[in-house]
């Protein structure tokens, strides 16, 4: 796999984070607690826990022409990750989410995307060589389809493999889904591409069974505290996670999918990428936020030791 490069093409937006004991009725206002902004967006998320976690790894995204941007610049910089493919688009601002978290730790989200509306095909053109050198290439969907598609084009026709997190939840078009290699959607996500309701092993199988006929070799649902699905080439099994107490999940899949593709480049078998991302999940959902909540490599190593 020569230099185990990773390309991330995604999403960046500052999140507006408010705690609430409950989610507000249409019309009703509720006092919430402990408000911060925090960087986020899950091209982002991705990119940071695949750069925390040790992987070599640049990002190709736009900011906004704001003071946010810059400074979301630097600290992607300082998570480790290759920032020259990051422009600020003219005459935008950066994407933002407004983000409500319940007492249960569940959270309800509203976007505008800003910035990353400027990730267009003609900008990946701009920066094509970074995903024909790269090993793999990560993305999810808050970035415009055609973009995702024409990464996924180019990445398969230089052999880069190609791994989709299919978030936020929408259906997508077979021929996107024929040049995906790993597939990691969440049970929703999974409904939405297979049309099948997961709620136990069985259901889980047959949603894989159906992505895997769509050319998709390895396909991966995330179960929430039940672990994962992994189903490889149609042989599948649940992978449990580890059991912790939860937070806050915001960045959980992000950062499951970030340490996933990191394990997977520097050789790990799927099984011991699986554990290493379970664990790196574990621990972010411990912590509040997005990308404060995620753990760096030797804090990884150190929960698999424990």
């Amino acid at each position: 796999m020569g230099t185990n490069k990773l390309v991330v093409l995604g999403s960046i937006n500052a999140d507006h984070i408010l705690n609430l004991e409950q989610f507000p009725r249409p019309g009703e206002t509720l006092i919430g607690k402990q408000y911060r902004v925090a960087f986020g967006g899950k091209g982002a998320n991705q990119a940071v826990a695949a750069g925390r976690s040790g992987a070599d790894i640049a990002f190709i995204a736009c900011v906004g022409e704001d003071d946010i941007g810059e400074r979301i610049r630097g600290q992607l910089r300082s998570d480790h990750v290759d920032i020259h493919c990051v422009e600020p688009a003219a005459g935008t601002t950066t994407g933002v989410a407004l983000i409500f978290v319940n007492g249960d730790g569940e959270n309800m989200i509203g976007i505008d995307p800003g910035a990353n509306a400027a990730v267009t095909p003609d900008y990946l053109a701009r920066y094509r060589h970074s995903v024909i050198d790269a090993d793999a290439l990560l993305m999810q969907l808050e970035s415009p389809l055609d973009t995702v598609i024409a990464a996924a084009r180019l990445a398969r026709s230089h052999q880069t493999r190609v791994i989709l997190n299919p978030a936020p939840a929408r259906q997508l078009p077979d021929e996107l889904l024929a040049l995906v290699d790993i597939i990691t959607p969440n049970e929703t996500e999974a409904e939405r591409l297979t049309g099948v309701n997961i709620s136990d092993d069985a259901s889980a199988a047959r949603a894989a069974q159906i992505l895997h006929d769509k050319g998709i070799t390895t396909v991966i649902i995330t179960l929430g505290s039940r672990g994962v699905w992994l189903s490889d080439r149609g042989n599948g099994k649940r992978v449990p996670g580890f059991k912790v107490k939860a937070v806050d999940t915001i960045a959980a899949g992000d950062t499951f999918n970030g340490a996933l593709i990191t394990a997977l480049l520097e050789g790990k078998d799927m099984d011991s990428a699986v554990r290493f991302a379970h664990a790196a999940a574990a621990i972010a959902v411990t912590r509040p936020g997005a990308q404060p909540s995620i753990p760096w490599r030797d804090e990884i190593d150190a929960f698999l030791q424990g």
